[in-house]
């Protein structure tokens, strides 16, 4: 990485920047990228999984470029990780950390999804056996139709379990929900929760008013005893912290930044997957950093290109 890279990369620095690892078979990718523009700033390939002790180098490394342009963080997000607060409070001190909203609503969906499958297994064990052929007594056909009523239900839970995390529902999708949960009250309970989970992270809200809903919710999980095992992220100290973002408009509330030259980096292992030496691994990011810091003049180049067109045409 060239001084000239960072002098474009940083030229704009919003002072917000998302912080990842990325796993590659031995090695491990350190990222932090700009979380506004989108621009890869610093990296390191480590060949053993990061401790606190590499991150607080790593970050260190970056405050001293920081600090030699005259820049300052203010605004640091990441996922869950207990890697990072220590680390990060070291090294930036009472710079606002934000954990991303993504990875702690998709462990609260896992969770409920786990529990949507337990009530499938246990509708699946309901299901009568029956003897083979035509049922010939009416009790034979009483089973037989209990257990197509069950088969069909336990269908519907598989292709619907989607409705039970969904952020935005249809009504039709409302109905569809409340069919599926009947006779099953903890799974309309967990449908209900999840959407007080969302309401959380309501932009319009600050951060003390959401901290106030979620010592409800939690007051609520904890007196309805059938779910309080699954929902057991909802007393994690990481969803608080999901809710940093509230207070300042200008904060992302994801890690999308760093997140997408990650997939960008898994999407080039799959046709180029001798990327394992490394001395590869760093080319290939070299190569993709330097996509980035032409984005640019291929946006101005395409700009370009249509307003020629239309013109001529």
């Amino acid at each position: 990485m060239t001084e000239d890279y960072l002098d474009g990369a940083l030229g704009d620095f919003s002072g917000y920047m998302a912080a990842d690892e990325l796993y590659d078979g031995p090695w491990c990718v350190l990222s932090i990228v700009d979380n506004r523009s989108f621009k890869r700033l610093v990296y390191e390939v480590l060949d053993h999984d990061p401790q606190q002790e590499d991150l607080r180098r790593f970050f260190g490394r970056f405050r001293e470029k920081l600090d030699a342009r005259g820049l300052a963080v203010r605004g640091i997000t990441t996922d869950g990780s207990p890697l990072y607060p220590a680390p990060l409070a070291e090294v930036f001190g009472a710079v606002e950390h934000q954990v991303c909203q993504f990875h702690v609503i998709a462990e609260l969906a896992k969770s409920v999804l786990h529990a949507v499958a337990r009530t499938r297994k246990t509708l699946k064990a309901q299901i009568p056996l029956l003897a083979r052929g035509r049922p010939a007594t009416p009790l034979q056909r009483r089973v037989a139709r209990r257990k197509k009523r069950l088969e069909k239900r336990v269908t519907e839970l598989f292709d619907h379990r989607h409705l039970f995390v969904k952020h935005h529902l249809t009504p039709r999708e409302k109905r569809l929900v409340i069919c599926l949960s009947r006779g099953q009250p903890c799974l309309r309970v967990l449908r209900s929760i999840m959407d007080e989970v969302y309401r959380l992270f309501d932009r319009r809200c600050r951060t003390e008013t959401a901290l106030n809903k979620l010592a409800k919710l939690r007051r609520r999980v904890r007196a309805f005893k059938s779910v309080g095992k699954t929902l057991q992220k909802i007393f994690s100290p990481t969803l608080e912290k999901a809710l940093t973002f509230l207070d300042d408009s200008l904060l992302p509330a994801t890690s999308n930044a760093v997140e997408r030259g990650n997939r960008r980096h898994r999407k080039m292992q799959k046709t180029v997957y001798r990327v394992r030496t490394l001395d590869q691994l760093q080319g290939r990011i070299a190569l993709d950093m330097q996509r980035d810091a032409q984005s640019q003049g291929r946006s101005q180049t395409l700009e370009t290109l249509h307003r020629v067109r239309a013109a001529a045409s």
